[in-house]
């Protein structure tokens, strides 16, 4: 614990401290130095994509392709996978952490690395498809961080089977992805206890033996998530704005209140504004995934017609995430009287405000959700997983199906622990990925760059 505290307070804690006029500080830690600034670069590089070619990527999300490799995916449905990831645990439980400890101005961080992340994920998602590789365990393509970290040190001479800095980015995700698998039973537990009074350990256990079923099967697939993923994310994002729209006159208020906490003008809870920008930054980290290369791993695996048009259904998936329905459940928070939600956190306050808003229904329905989106969570981060275990182990069917073991433990582990450490060990994970990331995205952007440049040519010359 003691080494593990280390490495959160090296990753997470105060790097530089900054004065701020009052006596008060802003402390900036080492994944938010790294994190903005990137996401500024790769912003201006792309000339703000996410606005500029907005339009390309809706086109893209709706035209269907069949795919030219057996057992592999479409662009589209490595799309599906990492929206699975962001929505369950990203949209409900990360927001409500963002706001339970960072107070209503987290969001605004929130928003920010999103639309400063979208082009970040573009640079990483499209390296994913110009390094990926044929799988011969499960079929289709692999690839992701690893690969192309790997492929960049190859380009600087280096001989070895594997690139120290790929093992080490597999190695964190495989951390990171234990987490998450953490966070889900966690989240699960709390919404079942609040919504039907079980007790956590008999929700968590059912919870992983029903895992169990599906995800250790040799051909777990992702076409369960083509069914599951939109649908709740529809219910889930019509009934956010049902309780918006009723609510209306006191959306105004809310927006308020989010800017002034997000510069200070009101002391959040955790200490002011440096506790609400690292909030914000942290949650919106883990909502996006943006830089930190857990959804390159999916659309590596993506068999589509060029690079950027995968780079370019990640960005989307970015704004779909943050922008879109963290907003909506935010609001939902907010729209709750704060002496209702006072002192609560993790799902405690999110049922909390769906009570006030829907009654014992509300209450009922989150744990519903979040039940589906922890499955889809669940089977798109072993999705992940599975070509960074390849690559630290081999192409073999054990190594694989002990992480899964792995991940099933931590998922049972997670219903019974406590609710601080979970994300504290999400966060070790994420914030190892986004470093050993870096270290090949940013010298490696200018083949994504160029890759974006010939795809717009090509939309010039139709």
């Amino acid at each position: 614990m003691a080494v593990f505290r280390f490495v959160y307070n090296v990753l997470w804690g105060d790097l530089i401290t900054i004065p701020l006029p009052g006596g008060s500080s802003l402390g900036l830690s080492l994944l938010v130095l790294i994190l903005i600034p990137s996401g500024i670069y790769f912003t201006v590089r792309t000339r703000f994509l996410l606005i500029r070619r907005f339009p390309d990527m809706l086109k893209i999300a709706v035209e269907k392709k069949n795919p030219t490799q057996k057992h592999s995916i479409s662009g589209v449905q490595a799309l599906v996978i990492s929206t699975a990831t962001r929505v369950g645990m990203g949209n409900l439980v990360g927001v409500v952490a963002a706001i339970s400890m960072g107070g209503a101005g987290a969001v605004f961080w929130m928003w920010v690395t999103a639309l400063l992340g979208s082009s970040t994920a573009f640079a990483e998602a499209t390296l994913a498809q110009i390094y990926k590789e044929k799988d011969p365990l499960y079929g289709g393509y692999r690839g992701g961080p690893a690969y192309y970290i790997h492929h960049f040190f190859i380009q600087k001479g280096s001989r070895r089977r594997r690139s120290v800095t790929a093992v080490l980015f597999a190695v964190s995700g495989l951390i990171c992805w234990c987490g998450i698998s953490q966070v889900i039973g966690n989240s699960v537990s709390s919404a079942f206890e609040n919504a039907f009074h079980v007790p956590p350990l008999y929700t968590t256990a059912v919870l992983v033996l029903t895992a169990a079923v599906i995800v250790l099967r040799k051909n777990a697939t992702v076409k369960v998530l083509d069914i599951i993923v939109p649908i709740m994310a529809g219910f889930y994002f019509l009934l956010t704005v049902i309780i918006i729209v009723m609510n209306l006159g006191q959306v105004p208020a809310v927006f308020a209140r989010i800017f002034s906490e997000a510069f200070g003008l009101k002391q959040a809870v955790a200490g002011g504004f440096g506790a609400v920008l690292m909030n914000g930054a942290k949650r919106g980290l883990f909502s996006n995934e943006a830089g930190s290369g857990s959804a390159p791993c999916a659309a590596a695996a993506a068999d589509i017609s060029h690079p950027a048009k995968e780079g370019l259904l990640q960005t989307f998936g970015v704004f779909l995430d943050t922008i879109v329905i963290c907003s909506c459940s935010a609001l939902i928070m907010l729209l709750t009287p704060e002496s209702l939600t006072g002192g609560m956190e993790g799902m405690d306050l999110l049922q909390q405000a769906m009570n006030y808003h829907m009654g014992t229904f509300g209450v009922i329905f989150i744990a519903i959700v979040l039940w589906l989106f922890s499955f889809s969570t669940f089977i798109g981060i072993l999705f992940y997983a599975r070509p960074n275990v390849a690559y630290l182990f081999g192409d073999n069917w054990l190594s694989q199906t002990l992480y899964k073991i792995l991940a099933l433990i931590m998922l049972f582990i997670g219903g019974l622990a406590a609710y601080t450490f979970v994300w504290d060990l999400g966060d070790v994970g994420i914030g190892l990925m986004t470093i050993f990331n870096m270290i090949a995205l940013i010298p490696l952007s200018g083949k994504a760059l160029s890759s974006l440049k010939e795809y717009e040519e090509m939309q010039k010359s139709k």
